[in-house]
Protein backbone atom coordinates (compact mmCIF):
# COMPACT_ATOMS: atom_id res chain seq x y z
CA UNK A 1 0.00 0.00 0.00
CA UNK A 2 1.30 3.40 -0.95
CA UNK A 3 2.09 6.06 1.85
CA UNK A 4 0.66 9.48 1.26
CA UNK A 5 3.09 12.24 1.70
CA UNK A 6 2.28 14.71 4.26
CA UNK A 7 1.38 18.18 2.69
CA UNK A 8 2.39 21.18 5.27
CA UNK A 9 -0.60 23.40 5.94
CA UNK A 10 0.28 26.94 5.80
CA UNK A 11 -0.03 28.96 9.43
CA UNK A 12 -1.52 31.99 9.73
CA UNK A 13 0.00 34.53 11.14
CA UNK A 14 -1.91 36.97 13.10
CA UNK A 15 -1.44 39.73 15.81
CA UNK A 16 -3.47 38.75 18.43
CA UNK A 17 -5.64 41.69 19.09
CA UNK A 18 -6.99 40.77 15.11
CA UNK A 19 -7.73 37.06 15.97
CA UNK A 20 -9.24 38.33 19.54
CA UNK A 21 -11.26 40.93 17.84
CA UNK A 22 -12.36 38.22 15.13
CA UNK A 23 -13.09 35.94 17.53
CA UNK A 24 -15.14 37.48 19.69
CA UNK A 25 -16.06 41.19 17.85
CA UNK A 26 -19.06 41.86 20.48
CA UNK A 27 -16.68 42.13 23.74
CA UNK A 28 -14.45 44.37 24.75
CA UNK A 29 -10.77 44.63 23.48
CA UNK A 30 -9.40 43.89 26.48
CA UNK A 31 -11.70 40.89 27.50
CA UNK A 32 -11.99 39.34 23.57
CA UNK A 33 -8.23 38.16 23.89
CA UNK A 34 -9.47 35.77 26.63
CA UNK A 35 -12.87 34.63 25.49
CA UNK A 36 -13.11 31.37 23.70
CA UNK A 37 -16.54 29.78 23.26
CA UNK A 38 -17.18 26.53 24.42
CA UNK A 39 -17.93 24.26 21.05
CA UNK A 40 -20.35 22.12 20.45
CA UNK A 41 -20.63 19.31 18.31
CA UNK A 42 -24.19 18.94 16.67
CA UNK A 43 -26.09 18.13 13.71
CA UNK A 44 -27.93 20.26 11.52
CA UNK A 45 -30.17 20.29 8.72
CA UNK A 46 -29.95 23.21 6.32
CA UNK A 47 -31.27 23.75 3.12
CA UNK A 48 -29.05 22.61 0.36
CA UNK A 49 -28.87 26.64 -1.47
CA UNK A 50 -27.99 28.14 2.17
CA UNK A 51 -24.94 25.74 2.19
CA UNK A 52 -24.15 25.74 -1.43
CA UNK A 53 -24.08 29.73 -0.94
CA UNK A 54 -22.20 29.67 1.89
CA UNK A 55 -19.32 27.02 0.78
CA UNK A 56 -19.17 29.29 -2.46
CA UNK A 57 -17.82 32.16 -0.22
CA UNK A 58 -14.88 29.65 0.57
CA UNK A 59 -13.05 28.06 3.60
CA UNK A 60 -14.81 28.10 7.12
CA UNK A 61 -18.37 28.42 6.29
CA UNK A 62 -19.46 26.35 9.09
CA UNK A 63 -17.43 29.45 10.85
CA UNK A 64 -19.80 32.06 9.13
CA UNK A 65 -22.71 30.01 9.57
CA UNK A 66 -21.68 30.42 13.25
CA UNK A 67 -21.25 34.22 12.78
CA UNK A 68 -24.52 34.44 11.44
CA UNK A 69 -26.18 32.99 14.31
CA UNK A 70 -24.24 34.64 16.78
CA UNK A 71 -25.07 38.09 15.12
CA UNK A 72 -29.35 37.63 15.05
CA UNK A 73 -29.10 35.96 18.16
CA UNK A 74 -27.13 39.46 19.88
CA UNK A 75 -29.68 41.70 17.33
CA UNK A 76 -32.97 39.57 19.14
CA UNK A 77 -31.06 40.42 22.64
CA UNK A 78 -30.71 43.86 22.29
CA UNK A 79 -34.18 44.30 20.80
CA UNK A 80 -35.64 42.30 24.09
CA UNK A 81 -33.73 43.39 26.37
Amino acid sequence: MKQRERVAKKRRSKSKAKAAKKRAPYLLPEFAALYKPLKMPVTLRLDADIVAWFKKQGQGYQTRINQALRKLMTGDRKRTG
